[in-house]
């Protein structure tokens, strides 16, 4: 009986994973398209975070981005109220299918899904075999547990417990437990939906069930949130308050909510007794579910902002200067590894990230050698750093990625987004071992740069940093026009080079104190500012469909 318990617990499980592993395949990146797009006003919110958690059937990976959106200023947390809340309603599609209980297809289900998986040569056609199958393993699970637990029908121990289930407080307390440590709500209320068709749990106790589960959900979004970036807490307090908020306003009406349930829900009155109930009380307690997340989506809907100010004052922001922690990747989340669509749009973002620290290196770089102290120097020199720390956790996360199930476009786009961030990370490190040293080099020698020449080289350097700053935006929006601006720059940046060139050769025959230090320190400085354009066309051309050559 423990053999079937837990195999047919297993089967379940590995079924869930297997179908919401190939809808996020499927759907991923549509829904996270669609997600952003939806979100003009609280309503709207919460309706498409209904249906993408119900399309990808995982609500969790629906507040993961959620939560990236938030970070990118994509998103108001107060707007991610809603579509968390909407989540919640998409959740329950899970055990509206269960609550189906197709047993008798579900080995041909497996068959025809596993035929469809690795026979066919089309990718499309084996995601909706994964799928097929997971949902077989699904129910063919749910059959084998329901076979197990007939004997615990006539078994002293296992009734009194179910007894103690009637107790909508102890079915609370168990729900939660077991949705905790299970980490699935849809597992907790396929177990419900299993002992109800065996005639072991009523709709009242199957509600007090389903209740706790969506405490016991909560666990999820809390763990996920750990070491994460403040958004990623608030949003996963707003799940576990909402959801507490819910459960305390409905567990006095359990009663009222099952009789809602019971006249909306198929009746069989042929039947009786252990009989009608087990064929009546799966459905009825899907049902309730489903009404229970609704309602209070509608009952707290009105209230997303005031649920951002409760989220925000428990977890403020820092004071200024009170974070002095090494920087982190912000965007990149394990949780959405097993969605690679979603996982490298994760990797734009944190190339974004990346791009800002570059940036600001930049803008203070030309400053800091023409003029700037050793002090200046070296605070540039520092902020490399932060450049590097970046480009070991995105390629990590790309090194996670590919160890995924990848399609032809998503490993040429994981090699193009390597090649990027490894160009990226090449800029720091000029200005940092370069540029830098020129910069020293300056002061050390006692060099004065004149005026015509700083204005020759600022010249240059707006027009580089130009380019870096495009070919960011090229690769983060995946840009072609953008990729097209930072090509189509290599004439001008010729151009300006041989100017400027020339500008120090006229230089270098005029009477001047320390010329020949100055010119050594200028025609390098040009030089190194050209090996920062080719690696930022370089950059560009992962995205630019065209094959434009190289700048030499």
């Amino acid at each position: 009986m423990s053999t079937g318990l837990f195999g047919g617990l297993a089967l379940f499980l590995l079924g869930m994973d297997q179908m919401a592993t190939a809808l996020k395949a499927v759907a991923g990146d549509r829904m996270k398209d669609l997600l952003a797009k939806l979100t003009a006003n609280r309503f709207m919110g919460a309706l498409t975070g209904a249906f993408v958690t119900a399309i990808i059937n995982s609500s969790s990976v629906t507040t993961v981005l959620v939560v990236g959106f938030i970070s990118a200023g994509l998103m108001t947390l107060s707007q991610s109220v809603g579509i968390i809340m909407g989540a919640n309603i998409g959740s329950t599609m899970t055990a509206q299918l269960i609550a189906f209980q197709i047993t008798d297809t579900a080995l041909l289900m497996i068959a025809v899904g596993f035929t469809l998986q690795f026979a066919s040569k089309r990718e499309s056609i084996r995601h909706d075999g994964g799928i097929l199958m997971g949902l077989g393993m699904v129910f063919f699970g749910m059959s084998v547990m329901s076979d197990a637990m007939v004997p615990l029908r006539s078994y002293p121990p296992f009734l009194d417990f179910m007894r103690t289930l009637e107790n909508p407080a102890v079915a609370i307390l168990v729900a939660t437990l077991l949705t905790g440590l299970i980490q699935s709500s849809a597992a907790t209320m396929g177990i419900a939906i299993v002992m109800a068709s065996q005639g072991f749990i009523n709709l009242p106790t199957g509600i007090a069930l389903a209740l706790g589960a969506n405490i016991g959900t909560c666990v999820t979004a809390l763990l996920a949130a750990i070491g994460k970036p403040r958004a990623a807490l608030r949003a996963a307090l707003v799940h576990v308050i909402f959801n507490l908020c819910g459960v305390l306003l409905w567990v006095a009406f359990i009663g009222q909510l099952a009789a809602i349930a019971t006249a909306i829900s198929p009746t069989y009155p042929s039947l009786s007794g252990a009989e009608r109930l087990a064929a009546e009380a799966p459905r009825q307690i899907a049902n309730a579910h489903t009404l229970f997340n609704v309602a209070n989506t509608f009952i707290f809907i009105g209230l997303t902002r005031q649920f951002a100010r409760l989220v925000e004052w428990l977890v403020p922001e820092p004071p200024p200067g009170a974070e002095t922690m090494a920087v982190q990747a912000k965007y990149l989340d394990e949780e959405l590894l097993s969605t690679p669509s979603l996982a490298l749009d994760r990797v734009r973002l944190e190339v974004l990230h990346m791009g800002e620290s570059v940036d600001k290196m930049m803008a203070r770089i030309m400053p800091a050698i023409l003029s700037g102290n050793r002090q200046t120097l070296r605070e540039i020199e520092l902020m490399d750093n932060d450049v590097d720390t970046l480009h070991a956790q995105i390629i990590t996360y790309l090194g996670k990625i590919s160890r995924q199930a990848l399609t032809e476009p998503q490993t040429r786009t994981l090699m193009d987004l390597m090649s990027a961030v490894n160009d990226l990370e090449n800029i720091g490190d000029v200005i940092e071992t370069n540029l830098i040293v020129l910069g020293r080099a300056r002061i050390a020698e006692g060099v004065s740069i004149s005026e015509p020449t700083r204005k020759v080289l600022m010249g240059f350097h707006r027009a580089v940093t130009r380019a870096v700053s495009a070919a960011v935006q090229a690769v983060v929006q995946n840009n072609e026009l953008a990729a097209r601006t930072v090509t189509s720059m290599k004439q001008e940046i010729q151009r300006i080079a041989d100017s400027a060139a020339i500008h120090q050769a006229q230089r270098l025959v005029a009477e001047e104190p320390n010329r020949i230090p100055a010119y050594t320190i200028e025609i390098d400085i040009i030089e190194k500012l050209k090996r920062i354009y080719y690696l930022a066309q370089h950059m560009a051309k992962t995205v630019a469909s065209d094959d434009t050559s190289d700048f030499d």
